[in-house]
């Protein structure tokens, strides 16, 4: 499992288990199941008409995407790329086939296979970055169909408030203080259900979908530099370096555009 998943779903039902067990008279009060059973239904309902089905039949492979620790291997792909176009310097394309054969990462061996077939450069940069282009609105996607349903969770919270206040008018004529204060109490925790799901699953998920999306682009893009340089028979050690360097200033610049709205909002 992706540790940072286990350390969240921990997290979270600590929470959990603090709200009920420190914070409420009765942990009873919490479950209520017709009002989960609104904002689950409401939100699936929705989420089926807004989307094709075979999108929304996407959602459980994605949940175990995120659960299970997905691991780029960047520096293995580096090294076969330098190792193949060490090959590829020696003009064996036999050995080059051969060798290609043991790569793991399909965008490579395909950017690598155009190489041998000699592919001008400019029709094997425009292929790439069109696979590139594809892979990062597919799963931009993805990751917009969990959010999505972020909005639809709350909304349908309070759907079920709203009927939880009309039963609550009804029992007003009998003047029974306890039962008003009981029913507007289960009017309320429809909307905790939604918001609970909202900010505690569906949107930590989008925002590790989209975390991941921005790890493979950096892998893709260096992928297809070093595929430029080998396409220009560059030389592989040049091409390590350049690579190791391109990786490292990526990296960096995700670094910091993700610290400058923190800075941002704690100067505001």
């Amino acid at each position: 499992m992706n540790p940072s998943t286990l350390i969240g779903i921990v997290a979270s039902i600590l929470l959990l288990a603090v709200v009920l067990v420190f914070s409420a008279e009765d942990p009873q009060l919490f479950i209520d199941l017709p009002g989960l059973g609104i904002v689950l239904l409401g939100t699936a309902a929705a989420t089926f008409i807004a989307y094709p089905l075979r999108e929304v039949m996407r959602i459980f492979g994605l949940i175990r995407s995120v659960v299970h620790h997905e691991q780029l291997h960047v520096e293995r792909d580096l090294e076969d790329l330098v190792r193949v176009s060490k090959i590829w310097m020696q003009s064996d394309i036999r050995a080059v086939e051969q060798a290609l054969e043991k790569v793991s990462n399909p965008f490579l061996r395909s950017g690598v296979q155009l190489v041998i077939d000699n592919v001008p450069e400019p029709d094997i940069m425009d292929l790439l970055q069109w696979r590139i282009a594809r892979m990062k609105a597919k799963e931009h996607a993805e990751a917009q169909l969990f959010r999505v349903m972020a909005g639809f969770a709350p909304a349908f919270g309070m759907v079920g408030t709203l009927v939880g206040l009309v039963n609550l008018l009804f029992l007003l004529g009998d003047g029974d203080i306890t039962a008003i204060g009981r029913q507007m109490a289960l009017a309320l925790m429809t909307t905790f259900y939604g918001v609970l799901l909202a900010n505690l699953l569906f949107k930590p998920i989008a925002v590790k979908l989209e975390r991941r999306t921005e790890q493979r682009l950096v892998l893709m893009n260096t992928i297809m530099q070093g595929i430029s340089m080998m396409s220009q028979k560059r030389s592989p050690a040049l091409m390590r370096e350049t690579l190791k360097a391109f990786v490292a200033d990526v990296r960096d610049e995700i670094k910091d555009s993700e610290a400058a709205p923190r800075a941002e909002q704690a100067a505001s």
